[in-house]
């Protein structure tokens, strides 16, 4: 982990390959992180590790997470009990951009089956570099979520 890391990784046994090529892109794009997996751990269980990031995401200013499973869904639903946490699952370039643009989403959630690293990576790229809008009918709503969360 690079001091001051902004970003945070963490999969279950059944994400931990597209996790592993997510953290060579990172690498590549020398962004720091953390990964809250390092060691593969055969039937583990992916809660922890979804609560992990999202924790880290939503105390960190501009924290973004990357979780990834088997389906992406467990990881992206276990991170949404998480306080401040905006976590989602993309699975083209338009859902990639708008949940950033309007939603302002700090957490992409991947599966690993079905889906290949190379596309994951793409999608990955098309969110981290979508700013939120700002716009102020998305600042309402995103405020209108976190009130509920209270």
């Amino acid at each position: 982990m690079e001091k001051g890391a902004k970003v945070f990784v963490a999969s279950d046994h059944a994400g931990f390959e597209t996790k592993e090529k997510i953290k060579r892109y990172l690498d590549e794009k020398k962004m720091g992180y953390k990964d809250f997996t390092p060691v593969k751990k055969k039937g583990d269980d992916y809660p922890g590790y979804a609560f992990k990031v999202a924790k880290a995401v939503a105390k960190t200013r501009g924290g973004k997470g990357i979780l990834v499973c088997g389906s992406g869904l467990g990881m992206e639903i276990a991170a949404n009990k998480v306080k401040g946490a905006r976590a989602v699952e993309v699975y083209d370039d338009y859902t990639a951009k708008m949940s950033r643009k309007d939603n302002d989403a700090n957490i992409i959630s991947f599966r690993e089956r079905g889906v290949p690293g190379k596309k994951a990576i793409k999608l990955l790229n098309t969110w981290l570099n979508t700013k939120f809008s700002g716009a102020k009918r998305h600042k309402r709503r995103i405020k209108e979520i976190a009130k509920y969360e209270k």
